[in-house]
């Protein structure tokens, strides 16, 4: 039983290492090892509540591009809005400016 236990801790560390980047998780498996060695947990869930706050300490955010960005909200471009349109131009369009020199 302690083996399996060891082995869901073991996939525990690793799932929560697999986000970090690489020199942090070498980091934080270290120092979960330490925090696991030192509270002495019973099981996975007490793991997870010891290793979830420690996690998130090694763990940066990725810069967020739109905070960049103060004006605008619509940070992307738009395939809609840049393109050409599609197809055959109607024939409604430009109607009036057609019939605005028509001899009467």
């Amino acid at each position: 039983m302690a083996t399996s236990r060891s082995a869901e801790i073991d996939a525990l560390v690793a799932e929560l290492a697999a986000s970090l980047a690489p020199p942090q998780r070498t980091a934080f498996e270290a120092a979960a090892r330490a925090a696991l060695a030192a509270v002495g947990c019973s099981g996975c869930g007490a793991a997870y509540r010891v290793l979830a706050p420690l996690q998130r300490g090694y763990w940066d955010p990725p810069p967020d591009d739109r905070q960049a960005n103060l004006g605008a909200r619509h940070s992307r471009a738009s395939k809609l809005v840049q393109a050409e349109p599609i197809g055959a131009p109607d024939p409604r369009e430009g109607a009036r400016d057609r019939r605005r020199l028509r001899a009467v």
